[in-house]
């Protein structure tokens, strides 16, 4: 099986992606001359703004649904594979890879916001809807939804669960079966309850937990300073192979970081514009913005946490191509979640270990909770006329199911599998977005155009030549009409 499973992400991940994933960020950043500098505090300031409402949802809550996907177990248990497999100079290309990626982040958001529609009672958008809508290729569209129902709702969460599993036995001894069955009844449970449900308990998990995770690293940190500016220095003599220990290996650094950059904040694959498209906001580009931000906190801030304290601590191994050890900082204990809670457990004895079981059961469950959501809007494209809601339950089902499965079955295993859906998603969508993007800059151009004249900014497509966007045409009317209304009166 794994043999299998590796030989597809040969394929899958060939260098070709890895040159598209930095090609595409490094194109988008130019073209919007690095708005995610540009309008960084902007992104801080969205973020507190609009309200929910009864078909969408508010700016920070679309965030947390975001970030419930992206911080996942890609932000412990992927950074410590990216420095096994690709040395400490992997984190310095997750870096990069956040920074660039912020730039797709918010042209497929904001693309999904373009071409939202109202699917029953909900917003509905996603890679699906622009594909359909904005390329007019219905049959690229139905390709993305089955890989992304195929990703999302069968082979993704696996890695979530396997990770919690883990870190549960590790910490607390308790056995992985009875992780994923008790996984899956809290599951099903919030699944069940809808999107409101998802996005509160989105809203009030996700911060607290990411919060609490920087800070514990940051404690180590301040226990270990001495030893930062040789981390650092580590971190960027690696990644361009200037290193003694580790310039052999500068390609691997740069494949595992990007890989691990890509799984874990998500720009670019797809999955980010499903949330950001239930948002209730007056301009497309608002949450375009949003979701650029959602990279930083994702991979700047608690992928960084993960790595800092496996380095600063020294508690990790380095493998060369070949499988003989490089670095050796951790004995009998295999890549992943593991090193974190043995470096944790080292300097916070009694605390450590349990403390990042605790954080993997909270940021991994919350992104298996986003990805029902995600493979639940695609259904929703699918089947717009709700004549089919067998698929939603039969959805609920796999989910679970895979929930539990990947909760006793091997790593190995698990992340091949999720490495493949996350690439086919990646190569599906970022084609999509290039051949999309200039309705998302001419989104921005507008907004900006709209902020340096004084106004909240409000969004007419027809305006700006963008065609098929038929719910903000509808609702760009509605405006135009109530103005014409207040003008009969005042006259």
């Amino acid at each position: 099986m794994i043999d299998l499973v590796n030989a597809i992400n040969g394929v899958v991940w060939s260098p070709a992606l890895i040159a598209l994933c930095l090609g595409v960020g490094l194109y988008f950043s130019v073209r919007s001359r690095f708005l995610q500098v540009r309008h960084v505090v902007e992104m801080t300031r969205l973020m507190r703004e609009g309200k929910s409402s009864e078909q969408g949802v508010s700016s920070f809550q679309a965030l947390a649904m975001t970030l419930a996907g992206r911080v996942g177990t890609g932000n412990i248990a992927g950074v410590a594979t990216a420095i096994t497999f690709g040395g400490p100079g992997a984190v310095f290309w997750m870096w990069m890879m956040a920074f660039l990626g912020a730039s797709s982040a918010y042209v497929e958001s904001t693309l999904g916001q373009v071409y939202k529609e109202q699917v029953g009672k909900q917003y509905r958008g996603g890679p699906a809807f622009y594909i359909e809508k904005g390329l007019g290729m219905k049959w690229y569209a139905w390709t993305f939804a089955i890989a992304t129902l195929f990703a999302t709702g069968l082979l993704l969460p696996g890695v979530q669960s396997n990770s919690i599993a883990e870190g549960l036995r590790t910490a607390a001894g308790i056995d992985p079966t009875w992780t994923g069955i008790g996984l899956a009844l809290v599951l099903a449970f919030i699944i069940f309850g809808g999107v409101k449900r998802i996005a509160h308990f989105a809203e009030i998990v996700v911060p607290f937990m990411a919060l609490a995770y920087i800070l514990v690293a940051f404690v180590i940190v301040v226990m270990n300073i001495e030893a930062l500016p040789g981390v650092i220095k580590l971190i960027v003599t690696s990644a361009f192979g200037l290193d003694s220990a580790f310039g052999a290996i500068l390609g691997l650094a740069i494949m595992w970081g990007v890989k691990r950059g890509v799984y874990s904040n998500e720009a670019g694959q797809g999955t980010g514009p499903h949330a950001s498209s239930a948002a209730e906001v007056s301009h497309p580009a608002k949450q375009g913005l949003v979701q650029g931000f959602s990279v930083y906190i994702d991979t700047l801030f608690v992928c960084s946490a993960t790595a800092f304290m496996l380095l600063i601590t020294g508690q990790y191994n380095v493998e060369a191509p070949d499988g003989t050890p490089m670095f050796v900082g951790v004995q009998g204990v295999a890549s992943g979640p593991g090193y974190v809670q043995t470096a944790l457990e080292n300097v916070m004895p009694g605390f450590g270990a349990l403390f990042v079981a605790i954080a993997l059961l909270f940021f991994a469950f919350t992104t298996i909770v986003a990805y029902y959501y995600i493979a639940e809007t695609n259904i929703a494209w699918m089947d717009r006329e709700g004549r089919h809601p067998w698929l939603n339950v039969l959805l609920k089902l796999c989910i679970v199911a895979a929930t539990i499965y990947g909760a006793v079955k091997t790593a190995d295993v698990a992340w091949g599998l999720g490495d493949m859906g996350v690439g086919l998603m990646a190569w599906l969508n970022l084609i999509a977005i290039l051949l999309l993007h200039k309705v998302a800059f001419k989104c921005l151009r507008d907004y900006e155009a709209q902020k340096a004249a004084g106004k909240d900014p409000e969004f007419d497509p027809l305006a700006l030549g963008i065609e098929n966007a038929d719910y903000w045409e509808r609702r760009a009317a509605a405006l135009r009409a109530g103005d014409a209304a207040k003008s009969d009166r005042a006259a």
